[in-house]
């Protein structure tokens, strides 16, 4: 999409999709320019067999992924279904010649975004990138052994996803209420070709730990301080997704977070090492 700077005084109704890759700091330099060719062909070749015009997208790329928003003229339950599928079906081609197969990981939320000159800007594009990159998603590959994961705001479940539609199978999302720095909110999660995953379990977080940046962490041990009380959810429990924040657990997602439990890290810590041999994959 080609927009004119004066554009951005004005914020246009879009989809934004946050793609990201699975430990990408994993990947040697020669690696890296490999898995970004195959997340390329994967986006690409899905917007191609679901029929979306070049012209309907702009693209940014991010080092270990795409940032993606879509023209309003394109049906978001076409990206919701049909395009979902393809990324699944192509992920899954791309998968089987790799030793270490590429996951992805990915955000949508629709709402208001600015086009400038340099992208897109705007808390829709925040919110699609924090659920990209939130811990649930993070925590649902590696338990699922899966290739993808999507998560998708609330807004957007309640809107399109509720309803159904071709290759859209509300049963198959499952929800969680994430702590972000914007503020608590929930968003579905949901497995192509799986049942609605469980949920991941995590503790509880002290009252206090919103206003905690992991920036701001010197040692990584200084982050284990949380209560170890965990709550799950249920969305049978309840009638309205809004309820999840009583039931459902939270999740604190404030950039890129390590997960860890008795001080023994089950993820990279993503604040400029890794310790140990976190995030390695067992044989």
């Amino acid at each position: 999409m080609d927009h004119d700077v004066t554009d951005v005084a004005e914020a246009r109704y879009e989809l934004v999709i946050s793609v990201d890759a699975r430990r990408s700091g994993e990947y040697d330099d020669i690696e890296k320019t490999r898995m970004r060719a195959r997340i390329y062909r994967v986006l690409e070749t899905a917007f191609t067999h679901t029929k979306v015009a070049r012209d309907s997208l702009h693209l940014e790329d991010r080092g270990d992924g795409v940032l993606v928003s879509v023209s309003g003229q394109v049906p978001v339950s076409r990206l919701l279904g049909l395009w979902m599928v393809e990324v699944h079906e192509k992920l899954r081609d791309e998968n089987r010649a790799l030793r270490v197969p590429l996951g992805l990981r990915v955000g949508m939320h629709v709402g208001p975004v600015r086009h400038d000159d340099r992208g897109i800007a705007g808390r829709a594009v925040d919110l699609a990138c924090r659920l990209a990159d939130s811990t649930v998603a993070r925590q649902l590959l590696d338990a699922e052994r899966a290739d993808l994961v999507l998560a998708v705001s609330g807004s957007l479940y309640e809107d399109v996803v509720s309803g159904g539609g071709k290759f859209i199978e509300p049963a198959r999302y499952s929800a969680a209420r994430l702590e972000l720095k914007e503020g608590p909110v929930t968003a579905w999660f949901h497995l192509p070709g799986r049942p609605a995953p469980d949920m991941p379990v995590a503790p509880a977080a002290r009252p206090d730990a919103g206003d905690t940046d992991i920036s701001d962490v010197n040692d990584a041990d200084d982050v284990n301080d949380a209560d170890d009380a965990d709550r799950t959810f249920d969305p049978g429990d309840v009638d309205d997704p809004s309820d999840v924040g009583e039931l459902g657990a939270r999740y604190h997602v404030q950039g890129d977070m390590s997960q860890h439990s008795g001080n023994v890290y089950q993820q990279p810590v993503h604040i400029g090492r890794t310790t140990g041999d976190a995030g390695r994959r067992k044989g």
